[in-house]
């Protein structure tokens, strides 16, 4: 493996219901040495059995995975030796001290006694939980909770780290301070794969994103080289009722190379030229005598990239079949 990258991942297959379901499908990624590394998508997409594989706490049904250089299969315990991890849901002892939590974990990574308890309180400081370290985890909050799980995840000071949603459920201001803790990460050198599927996340954290969807790589490229892809501008349209924005669609299509967007009274389209292109559109529309209660113009978001992607928003769970649910729901 070359010192560029962390992660190299080839042409991985994970099926289930025996052979039926495709979790991953053909999947072929490299995660560059100290970067966080987005893979982003809906729930179902393949992101939590990619992060079971590269973990080796599941094997591929073909394919090659390598982490630190090491064969995810052949050489799970090389690679085990290198990487933390912290899921959706933290996984701390409920009915142990924070710092009894980390402490354990770095007896468990055979630290010595006295290297435990001092990279638990160094980690405890670090992640702002100094005067709860003595309290029963059962006591924390969700945000403090999920602080504590990737604390945890570094007892061991890995160079690898893979987070796997790590806030979801958390509210607004627990989300941005995980996020600067994972930019100080990245700034001493550890490489992050994280996935999720909040888009604000993925644009301002990873420096390079794959888009997965039903097990597949749709696009992939730096945040910025996605919206590239849809043109300038967005045109923000609203309308006073469904017809009208529909007939609004068909009147504005061609200003744009991809498809309008409709959802209820609003109406998006990808364009080139902003003001032009929203001049235009409010000269068709009045000459059929519609009337737009709202106009605006915006940068596009990732966002707007999954849903030209796709056709569907990145929170849009279609319902699978009987055979799909089931692998999902564990193998998201």
């Amino acid at each position: 493996m070359s010192l560029e990258f962390a992660i190299e991942v080839d042409h991985i297959v994970r099926t289930f219901n025996n052979g039926d379901f495709y979790a991953l499908n053909d999947v072929s990624l490299r995660v560059p040495t100290g970067q966080v590394f987005g893979l982003l998508g809906p729930n179902g997409s393949g992101k939590t059995t990619m992060v079971r594989i590269l973990s080796t706490i599941l094997k591929p049904t073909s394919g090659v995975a390598r982490v630190a250089g090491f064969d995810v299969v052949g050489q799970s315990d090389q690679v085990r030796r290198r990487i933390g991890l912290a899921g959706q849901y933290a996984t701390v002892d409920e009915n142990l001290t924070g710092f009894e939590n980390l402490r354990m974990i770095g007896r468990l990574n055979h630290l010595s006694t006295n290297e435990s308890t001092t990279r638990s309180r160094e980690l405890l400081s670090n992640f702002g939980l100094d005067d709860a370290a003595n309290r029963l985890a059962k006591t924390y909050s969700g945000g403090m909770r999920r602080r504590l799980d990737l604390a945890a995840a570094l007892v061991a000071r890995p160079p690898i780290l893979f987070l796997d949603e790590p806030t979801t459920g958390l509210d607004p201001q627990s989300r941005q301070d995980l996020w600067a803790i994972i930019e100080g990460l990245v700034e001493s050198g550890t490489t992050v794969l994280l996935t999720t599927q909040y888009l604000d996340e993925a644009d301002r954290l990873a420096q390079q994103l794959v888009v997965l969807d039903h097990g597949k790589v749709i696009a992939e490229g730096t945040s910025a080289q996605l919206k590239s892809q849809l043109g300038a501008t967005v045109l923000v349209l609203t309308l006073p009722t469904t017809s009208d924005a529909v007939r609004t669609a068909e009147l504005v299509a061609d200003l744009s190379e991809q498809p309008v967007r409709i959802e209820g009274l609003i109406i998006e389209l990808n364009v080139d030229g902003g003001p032009a292109n929203a001049a235009e559109a409010l000269r068709r529309v009045d000459a059929q005598g519609i009337s737009v209660t709202g106009l605006s113009l915006r940068e596009p978001s990732l966002d707007d990239v999954f849903l030209t992607l796709t056709g569907h928003k990145v929170s849009d769970d279609a319902a699978p079949d009987a055979n799909q649910r089931s692998a999902r729901t564990a193998h998201s």
